[in-house]
């Protein structure tokens, strides 16, 4: 488990031992999230109403529900400042991924969307699954393969065919490959014939963030203070106290000149009540 070779809090690479398992085969759809709705009248985190009193100084047209909805943009712009190409967008939520005036009833086979932690768990929770660790999701994503970069080998696309929904071009603004996500299952299978565990959308595990691979001997160390580029603004500096958990995967934005993270051991923390565009899930359960 974990990388030497890209991003710090990949390493160490070390051993793990995972108990036998199951996972989803693809990422949970946009019906299947709404079927939970449907039946337990759940409401995301992204509809609900902001307390003022948790973001001091924010601007009273941003506390109303919404979410982080990514926009290209026009042309190269700095790859250091995350808010060139995110914008909070009021009334977006899972089923009105782009906006109140976006819908799903054209992407019920694409992964759901602007999904916090809670809301993972809960749809998880009344399907009698859970979610899978970082260690699961790992091992799952390398499909068998062992002490290679990708799902698939070492090269990212092979004879210049893209394994996994990814990033083609110049990132944000020139994207040749899909642009957005995919409907699940649209990429070949990894070696245990499941999909989209690399790519399409980042993936929530159980685990909480650290900035690196802790040892057993290790003690944990406070993830508030790792900046990430991912991340949403209530994940960095604004409100450290926000715990973090790991995702997995990488995503459908995922590019080699800005984010090499459409690998198995790549990871990167997300604060729990944040939601966005290219965030969803899959469950797993005790095999």
């Amino acid at each position: 488990m974990g990388s030497e070779e890209f991003y710090p809090d990949e390493r160490p690479v070390h051993e793990r031992t995972v108990a036998s398992f199951r996972i989803d085969r693809y990422e949970v759809t946009n019906a299947q999230y709404a079927a939970f709705v449907d039946d337990t009248g759940y409401v995301t985190v992204a509809e609900r109403e902001l307390d003022p009193a948790k973001f001091q100084g924010a601007d009273p047209a941003d506390l109303v529900p919404g979410s982080m909805v990514f926009t290209p943009t026009a042309g190269p712009v700095d790859l250091r400042n995350w808010r060139n190409w995110w914008r909070w967008q009021p009334g977006a939520f899972w089923r009105r991924p782009f906006g109140p005036d976006s819908s799903i009833e054209d992407r019920l086979q694409h992964p759901v969307v602007h999904i916090a932690f809670e809301d993972a768990t809960a749809y998880a929770d009344w399907a009698g699954l859970r979610l899978p660790t970082e260690a699961e999701h790992e091992f799952a994503a390398r499909g068998g393969l062992e002490a290679q970069r990708f799902a698939w080998g070492d090269e990212p696309y092979p004879d210049g065919v893209a394994q996994a929904n990814s990033w083609l071009g110049r990132f944000p603004y020139d994207n040749q490959g899909v642009g957005d996500a995919a409907p699940v299952g649209s990429y070949p299978a990894n070696g245990y014939g499941l999909y989209d565990l690399i790519g399409n959308v980042w993936e929530w595990t159980s685990d909480y963030y650290t900035p690196r691979h802790l040892r057993l001997s290790d003690k944990p160390v406070d993830a508030g203070k790792r900046a990430n580029l991912l991340a949403a603004a209530s994940a960095l500096k604004e409100f450290p106290e926000i715990p973090r958990r790991v995702l997995k995967g990488g995503s459908q934005l995922c590019s080699p000149e800005y984010c090499l993270r459409f690998r198995p051991a790549a990871r990167s923390p997300q604060a729990e009540d944040t939601g966005m565009s290219h965030i969803g899930f899959r469950c797993a359960s005790d095999a």
